[in-house]
This record gives C-alpha cells, sequence and structure tokens, in this order.
C-alpha cells in the first residue's frame, strides 16, 4: 500500500551564475553557512569556507530539500532555509531559488517544462544583504574619521592609523 505523506521539494545550491546564463562561478568561499531546521536535510557537496571552486568539477555546493505536510508548506520551509544560507566569494544560484520558491504559479503547482521560459522576472535577481559586513564597514569608518552626526559630539578622528591583521593568501 502507497500512501501520500506530503510534500518534499529539493534545490540544488550551485556556484552558477543567473545573470550570466548560469556560468559556473569559481573562486575561495569566504563565507559559509547553510540553512537548518525542522524538516531540512542537507546533502553537502564541496561546500565549506576556505573551498576553492575549480571550474574543472561539478559546481554544487549542496542539495537542500525540505519536506513539509503540503507542497505550499515544503516551499515555506525552502524559502526561510535559502534565506538563512550565507555563501561569500562566488556566486549562487541562491537569488535565482528564492524568485523560484516566491512564484504564484509555482506555489500553485501548475508549471510545466517551460516556467522558466516563460517567466523571465525569476531572473530580476536581488543582490544579498550582508548586514554584518554593512556593519563592521561603518563601525571602522566611525572608529577612524569619528562619528557623522549633526548632534555635536566631543569625539574626535582617530589620532593614529589602525591596525591591519595580516590575511595569509594561499592553499587552505
Amino acid at each position: 500500500n502507497i500512501r501520500i505523506n506530503g510534500c518534499a521539494i529539493q534545490c540544488r545550491v550551485t556556484t552558477e551564475d543567473p545573470a550570466r546564463s548560469f556560468q559556473p562561478d569559481t573562486g575561495r568561499i569566504e563565507v559559509f553557512r547553510s540553512g537548518e531546521g525542522m524538516g531540512i536535510r542537507l546533502d553537502n557537496a564541496s561546500a565549506f569556507q576556505g573551498a576553492v571552486i575549480s571550474p574543472h568539477y561539478d559546481s554544487l555546493l549542496v542539495k537542500v530539500i525540505a519536506h513539509g505536510k503540503d507542497h505550499p508548506t515544503a516551499a515555506t520551509k525552502m524559502s526561510r532555509a535559502l534565506a538563512e544560507f550565507r555563501v561569500r566569494g562566488v556566486k549562487t544560484n541562491i537569488p535565482f531559488l528564492q524568485n523560484v520558491l516566491n512564484n504564484q504559479q509555482f506555489l500553485a503547482g501548475t508549471v510545466d517544462t517551460q516556467f522558466i521560459d516563460e517567466n523571465p522576472d525569476l531572473f530580476q535577481l536581488r543582490p544579498a544583504q550582508n548586514r554584518a559586513q554593512k556593519l563592521l564597514h561603518y563601525l571602522g569608518h566611525v572608529m577612524v574619521n569619528g562619528p557623522s552626526t549633526p548632534i555635536p559630539v566631543k569625539a574626535s578622528p582617530s589620532p593614529t592609523d589602525p591596525l591591519v591583521p595580516a590575511v595569509p593568501i594561499g592553499p587552505p
């Protein structure tokens, strides 16, 4: 006896750039954090901080599988998991996958093999928000140049140059 027990959606997170016809991107993964949680399974491939992505191998970083009681629940879990991913150093297809998961036709389950061709708006990609890097940049600016506020403060710019740590470049 076969019975239906929910719905699963699989997304292949790759180092492919949707804006360039899904051409593989190469480089070193500077930051990697995956999405997790109830109903999420990760099948890892080559995804870790410091990994060098070469053009000579498969561009797969990780397969993400979301399971829910129905299609909308699985799509919501997948969308949340993909939103939690942080990958820096190489481009990924995550923004494209998020656009697919937010598409009403996909959510209704009425897609066919022409879905991507018929929905060019899937390629209107929003750049990733790197809030931590923006915060560090702002704090560094304030430390070096002083606060830029219309309210008078007694803080003056730093009298010394900040120490820049050495960053080793080479094989991990």
